[in-house]
């Protein structure tokens, strides 16, 4: 286990976050994205982290963001609070980095900053297991990899990574995460399932919307973000994931 992984969310945080709102990603507690950052203001966002607590907010744009990209446009009020464990910087002033996905959050209220890049307070939002839920969670989880292991290649299904999902035996709340991260899955799906604390509404979501069908089944991984702005940069798949 990494130091960030035990670390996870600062002792003493007080719900101040640092914005970093895209319009082509949903970040999940428990996987790794991998970001390249060269926007001004966020070079500066990722400075004051990297001196700091290492924090990055992921938050989603909601339509309409093209029209006011490099103002405030709207966002979704779920966000992902994530770490920074690896940071590269380039020769041209750029920066590649590597972001955990921590815990979800709601955003209480925005802030009015000085600073380029946007400001929230968030409140930290638990998961949630029905007990009646809980009862069955074993035929659960086997349930939900039955169904993620139909919708990819086989050689991703042969993988070392999958074969973990299958032997580390993760809370089923972790698991839906990693695959709801990993499928390529409309943005406002992914949303709805970040936004749900609930985890029995969110495995019957998830597996609602992993049911194949013949033509899509080459499609259901999570390709290249496709605007030029922070895009992914591995296609490794089932993409890495931890335990926080």
């Amino acid at each position: 286990m990494g130091h960030w992984e035990s670390a996870g969310i600062p002792d003493d945080f007080d719900g101040l976050v640092r914005l970093f709102p895209l319009p082509n990603l949903v970040l999940f507690p428990h996987v790794i994205q991998a970001l390249h950052i060269f926007e001004p203001r966020y070079c500066e966002m990722l400075s004051e982290a990297l001196e700091s607590d290492h924090l990055i907010t992921m938050a989603l744009l909601t339509p309409g963001w093209e029209n006011s990209y490099q103002g405030k446009p709207t966002i979704a009020k779920s966000v992902c609070i994530g770490r920074i464990i690896s940071h590269t910087p380039t020769e041209d002033g750029r920066h590649n980095i590597l972001l955990a996905g921590l815990r979800r959050a709601t955003i209480i209220e925005e802030l009015e900053v000085e600073t380029s890049f946007r400001q929230a307070r968030v409140e930290l939002t638990p998961d949630y297991m029905p007990p009646a839920f809980e009862a069955s969670i074993d035929e659960h989880r086997k349930s939900l990899l039955r169904v993620f292991r139909s919708v990819i290649p086989l050689d991703a299904a042969n993988s070392k990574t999958f074969s973990d999902l299958l032997t580390q035996q993760l809370p089923l709340g972790i698991l839906t995460d990693i695959i709801a991260y990993a499928v390529n899955l409309p943005l406002e799906i992914k949303h709805s399932l970040l936004s749900e604390t609930n985890v029995q509404i969110r495995f019957e979501t998830l597996m609602e919307h992993l049911k194949p069908s013949s033509e899509d089944v080459d499609d259901t991984l999570t390709s290249e973000l496709d605007v030029p702005f922070p895009n992914q940069l591995t296609k490794e798949f089932p993409p890495p994931f931890s335990q926080n």
